[in-house]
Order: structure tokens, then C-alpha cells, then sequence
């Protein structure tokens, strides 16, 4: 069974609730009804119930199994705002103002995740990744021993010698522009979870990226990459990570063996951890768009899951999604 389908029979076992702040908006509409009828998920649509009702009477989405709230009808926005003033007290934030800010949806949103009202959130149809990173951050927060929140992008290739058969992770793609040593670490260690959590994956093989292997060339992106190396055993030793190493290298038995002998990693990566977050980008798209490969992004490191989706997604990626967000939790 390819990774889709599992990730779908996962959440239909899980039956989770995902909320979407964005309820108001067309495509999201018609997800949450197809995760209804396809029993992916519990849905849970943010906004205003008259407005809902009619987009979703014009898109002829049914949204019979789906919850609409209101948050500024909603009998609990008193207690979200009293307990995101307590949470925010400390950083200057006024009782008024935390009453005015659960009254918006991607607030809200994220408050359900919080006090456990919602499993997971999905955004991003029409805001940027920021508008829901700010609120998670500041409510759910990272896990502990994770400093940064980021992404990985799952790509199932056509070509199953490649990977974990041929599914290949690629962070980080989306969120952190230029990380430090320090940061790549943790971004490797979140993301060897992503692997045993959602892909199944029992022995993560994580290659860190760079234009050279194992001192082939001297420069301080380079040392960047080595210092995160060592980082990462130091946070994870038994998790298998290697690096600095070419892209080659990493996914390419022979390249591995003749470059790196010795490697854990090398040759047989399932993790590609990129030095920065062009190269990721970049990377991950030449192989999705090469390959006609789907590929999926989820973010990672965050105590509860919220995922965040592109402006442009459809919403078949809409649904994938929050099926995805409902096997995380």
C-alpha cells in the first residue's frame, strides 16, 4: 500500500477532529465535507454559520457530520480568552485584548488544539504560514527539547530503489530561511519522528546535505554542516544520521560506498536534511515536478499538530491535509 492510502486508512481508524479556521473559504468547504463523507475526519468549520451554509449550498458540498462555530458566538470564547490572557499575561497581554484576540478564528482555532476541544488545525488556503505559526507558538508551543518549529515535505517517487521505497523526506522546505548548526540538528531529530510517525518508517537514515562529502571541500558552509552532524548525536544518538554529504552520496548506493565507506547513511538515506531553505525548496521541487511525484508538507516540532497549506492548494491537497494532521495527533 502506497503512503497516501495508509495515511487515509489511518485516519479513518483514528476518527480525530481537525478544525479549519478558514471556514469560510470555498475549497475548505468542500473538503470538510468530503472528510465527512469519506470519514477521514471530524471537521470543524470557523465562521459565520449563514455564510457557510450558503457557499456550501452554491459549491453543493454537504456538510452533514460537520461542525460549524462561531467564535464570537461560541459560550466557550470566555474561558479561551481568560486562559490565553494567562498564558500571555507575562508578555504584556491584556485580559481586554485576549478577549478581542480569541474572537478570531485562527486564535480560536489554535485554542481548541490547545485545551483539547480539536486534535489538529489545518490553514492556509488564503493566509500566510505566519498568521497561523504566531498564535501556535504562542499557545501550544514547541516540544520539549525542540527549539524550532519546521517542515518536511513526504515525496513518493516512482522509482521504489530510491528511499525508503521511494519515499524520500526533505527538510526544511518552508519555514526557516538560513539555520544554524544548532537548528539543523533539531530540525533532523524532528523530522526522523515525522518519518517513524506518519511513513512508518522503523530506521530513519537521515543525510545531511552539502556540496561536499566527508571533507572533499573546505568552507564554512561546509563546517556548518559537520558541526550539525556531531549535534545531532548528541541529541539522538541512536538515531542513524550522517553528514556533511552530497546528494548523491546520499541516495545512491555505489556513489556512498566509493565516497563515504563506512556510512550508516550513505547510499540508503531516507532523510534529506538541506543546509538551507532554498536548497530545500528547490530540491524537493525538481523532484516532485520531474517525476510528476505527489508529494505533501507538514509542519513538525510543535507539541500539538497544526499544518499549513499553500494558496494555491486544491482540495483534494486540502483533504490530504488534515488527513495527514489527524494521524500526527
Amino acid at each position: 500500500m502506497r503512503f497516501l492510502d495508509q495515511i487515509r486508512k489511518k485516519a479513518r481508524e483514528a476518527q480525530k477532529t481537525i478544525v479549519f479556521p478558514e471556514g469560510e473559504e470555498p475549497r475548505t468547504i468542500r473538503a470538510a465535507a468530503m472528510l465527512a463523507e469519506e470519514k477521514l475526519a471530524r471537521p470543524v468549520l470557523l465562521g459565520d454559520p449563514a455564510v457557510i451554509r450558503s457557499l456550501s449550498g452554491e459549491l453543493q458540498a454537504d456538510l452533514k457530520g460537520v461542525e460549524i462555530i462561531q467564535p464570537e458566538a461560541s459560550l466557550k470564547a470566555e474561558d479561551y480568552g481568560e486562559e490565553l490572557y494567562r498564558l500571555r499575561q507575562h508578555k504584556g497581554l491584556s485580559r481586554e485584548d485576549a478577549s478581542r484576540l480569541i474572537r478570531d478564528p485562527m486564535y480560536y482555532g489554535v485554542m481548541m488544539v490547545h485545551l483539547g476541544d480539536a486534535d489538529g488545525l489545518v490553514s492556509g488556503a488564503c493566509h500566510a504560514t505566519g498568521d497561523m505559526l504566531r498564535p501556535a507558538l504562542q499557545i501550544i508551543k514547541t516540544k520539549p527539547g525542540i527549539k524550532v518549529v519546521s517542515s518536511a515535505v513526504i515525496v513518493e517517487l516512482p522509482v521504489e530503489s530510491m528511499g525508503e521505497d521511494g519515499l524520500l523526506i526533505f527538510s526544511d522546505c518552508v519555514v526557516i530561511p538560513c539555520p544554524t548548526a544548532e537548528e539543523l540538528a533539531s530540525i533532523t531529530v524532528s523530522t526522523a519522528g515525522t518519518a517513524r510517525k506518519l511513513c512508518d518508517i522503523r530506521e530513519p537514515k537521515a543525510a545531511l546535505l552539502s556540496f561536499s562529502t566527508k571533507g572533499s571541500a573546505s568552507h564554512e558552509l561546509v563546517t556548518k554542516v559537520q558541526e550539525a552532524a556531531a549535534k545531532v548525536h548528541e541529541l539522538a544518538p541512536d538515531l542513524l544520521a550522517d553528514g556533511e554529504l552530497q546528494f548523491d552520496a546520499a541516495v545512491i548506493p555505489e556513489v556512498g560506498q566509493a565516497k563515504a565507506p563506512g556510512s550508516p547513511v550513505a547510499g540508503h538515506a531516507n532523510i534529506l536534511i538541506f543546509p538551507d531553505l532554498q536548497s530545500a525548496n528547490i530540491g524537493y521541487k525538481i523532484a516532485q515536478r520531474l517525476t510528476g511525484a505527489p508529494a505533501v508538507a507538514v509542519l513538525q516540532g510543535l507539541n500539538k499538530p497544526c499544518n499549513d497549506l499553500s494558496r494555491g492548494c486544491t482540495v483534494e491537497e486540502i483533504v490530504v491535509t488534515a488527513a495527514i494532521t489527524a494521524v500526527q495527533s
